[in-house]
């Protein structure tokens, strides 16, 4: 069973990522208690967040975690107690490839004032791990051209092209 606070269990982590963290650091599952260590303040140095309150985040969370397919790690600066980086991998069931399992990666951040520390790579890293462990057959992600190569650099390989439809009146950013 999940605790209530955590959006899955820690045991799935393996020690040969986080042992990477530096001192002062924690690599775990997202915690319903992030929203107030600056989650969402992270994920805004990636994207437009919107004005989430604590009652929508809870609300998210809880979905997250009864649809058990979400797996969102942080880093959390322990000195600070801020979150630092974050990354999502989202399990998609498959018919193809005998009903396999595809690993969706998202959301990868890393917050300003932290990039150079390996954070982003660590999480990568750290998903990629997950999804093994998940039985995914393979793991891919969407990114912009000026980030391929950090991509590269954690394993990934450029496979093809993005296309989107966004709703209408929805921020494009």
């Amino acid at each position: 069973m999940v605790s209530s606070n955590a959006l899955f269990e820690n045991a799935i982590l393996g020690t040969s990522v986080r042992s990477q963290i530096p001192e002062n650091h924690v690599l775990r599952a997202l915690e319903l208690t992030d929203f107030n260590k600056g989650y969402m303040d992270c994920l805004a140095n990636l994207t437009i967040t919107g004005d989430v309150t604590s009652q929508m985040f809870a609300e998210s969370f809880e979905e997250m975690q009864r649809a058990g397919c979400y797996f969102v790690i942080v880093i959390e600066d322990l000195k600070t107690s801020t979150i630092v980086a974050s990354g999502t991998l989202v399990v998609e069931q498959k018919f193809l490839r005998n009903c396999g399992r595809v690993g969706h990666i998202e959301d990868i951040v890393v917050a300003k004032g932290q990039q150079g520390k390996r954070f982003g790579f660590t999480v990568i890293k750290q998903l990629l791990e997950i999804a093994t462990a998940t039985g995914c057959y393979k793991s891919i992600l969407d990114c912009s051209q000026e980030n391929v190569s950090f991509y590269e650099k954690c394993g990934l390989e450029n496979k093809g092209i993005q296309m989107a439809v966004y709703a209408p009146g929805a921020a494009k950013k």
